[in-house]
């Protein structure tokens, strides 16, 4: 289990299962593995009328967005978006990494029936992104790992937000309100899990208790499903609302089998479309709108903001900008030097891999339109791809100065000795 919490791992995983996925969705026995993959697993005495690739997109990656909004929870309560001051900066990266690329995606489908794909090419997928910046990025300095963290947070509840208000439709208000009690029964009796908490310090079981989280996820994910809303909108509630501590616990517990099942089946069963028998010329506006818009969006929007970012709160507080105060351990380091500009585009580069977010808009956005949610899958996939390389460029090269930097420093310091 140690060796799926690997970012590295994760990464390898996820690309591994997507690129399965094409290929097999493209053998001679494709067309039979696309039939299993739309099969529907009805529960009718339920109301519930789900695919197995829906089974997998609106069920299981519900597990991923849980334990995303624990870790956003976490940033907000006790880490690097704590204060406003801190979450400025990749607070603008952020939003200029989702503004750029949904404008470059406009301006290509401008006036087409696919214009409303816009949030495709905003997305930054965390698990993907950290695991290149591991894989590459040896001698990278933490704070630029924690601004790329913060960023990815921030992209991801923003990504969270679109598909909440977006990508709803004939919302029912009577399973909302369900839903909602379910949420909050979540919240109080996750709260009995609190290391001190008098039903702990009792020296209860803690199954029963562990148990009824369990019921109250399921009731709280049915809910939201019947309701309209996207049903993994309730891992991101059921996140916010558990208990900090419990809540980091369950992530941790989670974490090894969503980067091993959830995320690889989801990888796998998105990414298995055909490749489209068209020339370029043929292909909808809507997959050069997510091509470029998450390389080259991305990069370009990031950067951009971010160095708008850094003017923004140098002016404000009259002196050089610090990204991050705290080390991984918690202990309380020296301020850090502001990120230069190569740093960002770095960051900008990891931002361009969109992956598992963006292939779950895609669906969203081309539910009708399933020629185009294949081009657009694998428009995801290339641009993703060429993020990948991008950032691994830039990594390594930006790697390769810190660490000569830090051999400079050593000579430096053995000298003056």
């Amino acid at each position: 289990m140690h060796l799926l919490r690997s970012e590295r791992v994760a990464a390898t995983l996820l690309l591994a299962a997507a690129a399965i996925g094409l290929l097999f969705a493209n053998l001679p026995f494709g067309s039979a593995l696309i039939d299993a993959k739309q099969a529907h697993l009805d529960v009718p005495w339920l109301g519930i009328d789900l695919s197995v690739g829906h089974w997998i997109s609106d069920g299981l990656l519900a597990i991923f967005f849980f334990i995303v909004a624990v870790e956003l929870k976490r940033e907000l309560v006790i880490g690097e978006l704590n204060s406003l001051s801190k979450a400025l900066l990749p607070a603008i990266a952020a939003l200029g990494g989702v503004v750029v690329p949904a404008l470059i995606f406009i301006v290509f489908t401008a006036g087409t029936a696919t214009v409303d794909g816009w949030p495709i090419p905003t997305a930054t997928d965390i698990a993907f992104a950290l695991g290149v910046l591991a894989m590459f990025g040896t001698f990278i300095p933490t704070r630029v790992r924690i601004f790329l963290l913060a960023l990815a947070v921030l992209d991801d509840l923003i990504a969270i937000l679109i598909i909440a208000f977006f990508f709803t439709s004939d919302a029912n208000l009577a399973a909302i309100g369900y839903a909602a009690i379910a949420i909050a029964l979540f919240g109080a009796v996750s709260r009995l899990l609190k290391p001190r908490s008098p039903y702990v310090l009792a020296r209860r079981r803690q199954w029963p208790i562990v148990a009824a989280l369990w019921v109250l996820g399921i009731l709280a994910w049915y809910f939201v499903l019947q309701s309209g809303v996207h049903a993994t909108i309730a891992g991101v509630a059921l996140g916010f609302v558990m208990s900090r501590r419990p809540g980091g616990r369950a992530a941790h517990t989670l974490e090894p089998w969503s980067n091993g099942v959830v995320l690889p089946l989801f990888a796998l069963s998105a990414a298995m479309v055909p490749v489209p028998q068209v020339r370029p010329s043929e292909l909808d506006p809507a997959f050069w709108g997510i091509l470029i818009g998450l390389p080259v969006g991305k990069i370009v929007g990031i950067t951009l903001a971010g160095l708008i970012g850094v003017l923004i709160a140098r002016i404000q507080t009259g002196r050089p900008v610090t990204t991050a105060r705290f080390g991984g351990s918690g202990t309380r380091v020296a301020p850090a030097r502001p990120l230069a500009l190569a740093d960002l585009v770095v960051v900008g580069a990891l931002g361009g891999v969109g992956f598992t977010v963006s292939l779950l808009m895609n669906e969203l956005a081309f539910a009708g339109l399933p020629e185009v949610a294949n081009q657009g899958t694998l428009a995801v996939l290339l641009g993703s791809g060429i993020a990948i390389v991008v950032s691994a460029i830039a990594v390594s090269a930006r790697s390769r100065h810190y660490r000569r930097l830090g051999e400079h420093a050593g000579m430096g310091g053995a000298f003056s000795r």
